[in-house]
């Protein structure tokens, strides 16, 4: 259950004038929808290990490799000085890290950016992804300034199109073989997007929750 957090797309236009607010310099932590999101601690790097070692998420959104390399993991998803992304350790109630969540390649200027996510594989199936996305999205709206966040999964990942529509995204279209996995496979993607206009002011969902052909 991921979505790749390391897509680069080109061809973007610019425009003069910044739209989005300048981010905390670190993880601003939020409690919402029955999960935390928190900055990571050097106590999540033992959890690290196991996660990008598991099948899934070696597939679909792969982690650095070994000790060293998840601590320098760790201390770039806490900085979030450059503006470029919002990045979180996904916690249940004992704390424990169950995934990660991020909003990555924020652009400035379309005051957009890409949701990404994966959940361990002894968290699934319990809801965090969906309200870690939720949360979010809903600081990338009210906190950042955001118009549009974007998600984009491969077509063979059904557990993340359920995540996406159950977090109200609406599915926009499929991109053939648009993105080349760690499998080395380019796989088909489903685009899904969602707009700050379809949060009301409550946080609410305006309208239906997003449909996904998944």
């Amino acid at each position: 259950m991921c979505t790749p957090v390391n897509r680069i797309l080109g061809g973007r236009r610019y425009y003069s004038g910044a739209m989005v607010s300048s981010s905390p310099g670190r993880p601003v932590r939020l409690e919402a929808f029955g999960i935390v999101l928190r900055e990571y601690m050097p106590r999540d790097e033992p959890d690290l290990l196991l996660a990008f070692a598991d099948e899934e998420i070696a597939r679909w959104n792969p982690g650095p490799p070994g000790p060293d390399a998840v601590a320098e993991f760790v201390r770039l998803r806490n900085d979030w000085s450059g503006n470029d992304h919002a990045s979180w350790v996904m916690a249940d109630a004992s704390d424990r890290l169950v995934g990660s969540v991020s909003l990555h390649k924020i652009d400035v200027d379309q005051a957009d950016a890409e949701v990404g996510y994966w959940v361990a594989p002894w968290a699934r199936r319990k809801g965090h992804a969906t309200a870690a996305v939720r949360a979010a999205s809903r600081f990338g709206f009210g906190q950042l300034g955001l118009h549009r966040l974007q998600l984009y999964h491969a077509a063979d990942n059904p557990g993340s199109c359920a995540v996406a529509s159950a977090a109200g995204f609406v599915h926009e279209g499929t991109l053939r073989k648009s993105f080349r996995y760690a499998d080395g496979v380019y796989h088909d993607e489903h685009l899904h997007g969602l707009l700050a206009a379809d949060i009301g002011p409550s946080g609410a969902m305006r309208g239906e929750p997003g449909r996904a052909d998944c």
